[in-house]
Order: structure tokens, then sequence, then C-alpha cells
């Protein structure tokens, strides 16, 4: 981590490493068709099996960890965007508007065509809002972490007291979505998103203002020099380190407890403070020069790593869904997980020799062919 290249660098191997990371999450929803009661605690009130240990543990460590590195890491790339147009003498947000525009289409087409869960869109309605908060300067960004924080922190608060009060956490049944992913065509899945739009949008919609606390958040880390190699870089990873350790390893060991009570809390709450000690593990174990090969690999995940994340679902649905595979439903917690590290270990590769023949990924061509064409005309 001596350069400016090597910082930067970092912070691709963090991408790639959180893009890796949310497939243990997601692919948990295809291999049981779309139930979502696979990554919570809902259906359980006793002693739990030795399968639902395991992948309570897998969810532990990834389950909004990983979301929420990759949530920051995409406030760093706002933050990257708003130093180059200093730079340049351009004009803020200008295009990066139009950068924005094209991650929330692109995130439409995923959402229709491969899964429900998508994450791009909300992310491009994020963009655009911190964009404007960024261009009113640091009292702007102050004010807006504060607002926004606190009124998640405040709703995901009550939602816990309502919990512990007894309120009804059920998500409801999933025997139809089940069925459909099951036995239903490709072309009835699609339909089946579209007519239930706003309804499968709704926690895309619900994670905005903690989307946008953690956007500034990257914003903030990335100006405090965390990402540096210099000495405050050090200690300001150090405290980040004893933040994830002290602070998000107890408050997450509450997936462990059943009833769905604490799924909200540790998902949206408890889960980016692990987030923080990841970046500063993963930077210290930079600093072991006998990985770098295995380093690599994640960074040039990282350099395509919209490409990666849609042919991640791609690969995914093949495998689960009734139009491919049809493995969904099939398999034990230990094949699922198996099957999660083997797609891992595809990308891993298919990202490395990409990137010995091409700069950028696919998808992230497309976006840079389809907006400078924007901007010619």
């Amino acid at each position: 981590m001596g350069t400016h290249r090597n910082r930067i660098r970092l912070l691709d191997i963090l991408r790639g490493f959180a893009v890796l990371g949310t497939l243990g999450t997601n692919i948990w929803i295809f291999a049981h068709l779309g139930d979502l009661g696979a990554i919570t605690t809902l259906d359980f009130a006793g002693r739990w099996e030795t399968n639902d240990l395991i992948r309570m543990f897998v969810l532990f460590l990834v389950n909004g960890k990983l979301l929420g590195l990759l949530t920051i890491m995409f406030g760093v790339g706002v933050e990257l965007k708003y130093r180059q147009a200093l730079r340049n003498g351009k004009a803020w947000p200008g295009v990066y508007l139009w950068t924005s525009a094209f991650l929330i289409a692109e995130g439409f087409l995923h959402f229709v065509f491969v899964m429900e869960y998508d994450i791009l869109m909300s992310y491009g309605v994020t963009a655009v809002i911190v964009a404007l908060i960024i261009k009113g300067g640091n009292r702007s960004i102050h004010r807006a972490m504060w607002g926004f924080g606190g009124f998640h922190v405040v709703v995901i608060l009550s939602v816990l007291l309502l919990g512990l009060l007894g309120a009804n956490m059920s998500l409801g049944s999933f025997q139809e979505v089940t069925a459909l992913y099951q036995e239903g065509s490709w072309f009835q899945q699609v339909d089946y998103r579209l007519s239930n739009f706003l309804l499968l949008r709704a926690e895309a919609i619900f994670i905005i203002p903690m989307n946008i606390f953690l956007f500034l958040l990257g914003v903030r880390m990335m100006r405090a020099e965390v990402f540096s190699p210099t000495e405050k870089g050090r200690q300001q990873r150090s405290k980040l380190l004893k933040l994830g350790i002290f602070i998000g390893i107890p408050l997450n060991l509450f997936i462990f407890i059943p009833g769905g009570v604490f799924d909200m809390p540790v998902r949206y709450l408890f889960a980016p403070l692990m987030s923080l000690g990841y970046v500063a593990i993963i930077s210290k174990m930079l600093e072991w020069k006998k990985w770098n090969g295995f380093w690599q690999l994640f960074e040039n995940v990282g350099k395509m790593s919209l490409s990666c994340y849609v042919m991640q679902n791609i690969i995914a649905s093949v495998l689960f869904y009734s139009w491919g595979f049809g493995l969904g439903g099939k398999l034990s917690t230990l094949q699922i997980i198996g099957i999660w590290l083997c797609i891992l270990m595809i990308q891993l590769l298919f990202a490395s020799v990409w990137h010995r023949y091409f700069a950028f990924g696919p998808m992230e061509t497309i976006r840079r062919r389809v907006i400078g064409t924007v901007l010619m005309r």
C-alpha cells in the first residue's frame, strides 16, 4: 500500500471482496427458491439443527456485512468522481447524473430479467441524492449523515421494540413464490416481477436512508485517509478494527437468537459495523506480500464489479430455477455452500482472464459507450 496506485488497488480489492460476498447471502434465496425464511430466524423457535447452524454462521459472516461494505465502496466511488470533476474543471454533478441514471436502468433490467432483490436501482437513486449533498460541502454532508442516519436508526429500533413487545414479525407465506421458481417458466417469473414491482422493490426503497448514510460514510472515510498508506490512515484503520471486533461482532451475534426479532437490526443496523472491520482486516492482510497473487484475483473482480454482480446472479438463476438445472430446494447446506464457492472461483478466474485482454468489464464497457454516445449528441 505504499503508493497512490496501491491505495486505489485496495479499493478495487475491497469492492471485489464485497461483490463476491453478497452472493453468500443471495445464494440461500436462490437455493430456497425465493423463500426469505432461508436468511432469517423467523421459522425457528427452539433448538438449532446442524445444517441451520452452519447456514446461520455463514450469514453471520456475510449477511448485510458485504452489502454494507459494497455500499461504502460506492460512496468512495462518488468521492473519486467528484475529485475527478474538480481536477478537470467540470461542473458537478454534471455527467455523473447520467452515470447514475444508467445505473438505475441497469438495475431495472437486472430486476426484471434476473433477480427481484437487485441493489443497483437503489444505488442509482442514492447516488443522485449523495452527489447533490456533496455539492453542498462538508456541512451538508455532516447534516445529511445525522439526518438520514438518525432516521434509519429510529426506524430500525422501533421495529426491534415492536418485536420485543410481541408484534408479529412474519413475512408471510412464500409457497406461491417457491412454486413459481420450482415449476414456472422464465417468462412467468419475469411477469411476476413486473406485476409485483412496488412490493418487490419495498426493501430497495426502505434502505435508501441507510444507503445515503453509508455512501457519505465512504466519502468521509476517503477524505479522512482511511485507505491511505500514511500513518494517519493506519491509525484510522486501527480504530475501525477495534470497532468491528469489539462492537460489531458482539452485536451481530444476535443473528443466532431465533424468532426473527433481531433479523432487521442485524442486517440493517449492526452489520455495517463488521463491514468496517473487514476494511481494516483486508488492508492489514495486504501488507503480507506473499498473498499478493491472491489479492490480485479480487482486484480484477473489483475492476469489473458490475459485470461480476450480474454474472453471479445469472449463474445462480440457471443453476437453481426451473428453466435451468432446477436444483432449487434439492440441496443440503454444505452443497449450497460448495456451489457458492465454485461460482466465486469461476468469477475470480473469469475476471483474471478478461483483464488480460480488456481494460474494462463487459457491462462497464457498454455503460461507457452508451454514456459517451449520449453526451456527444
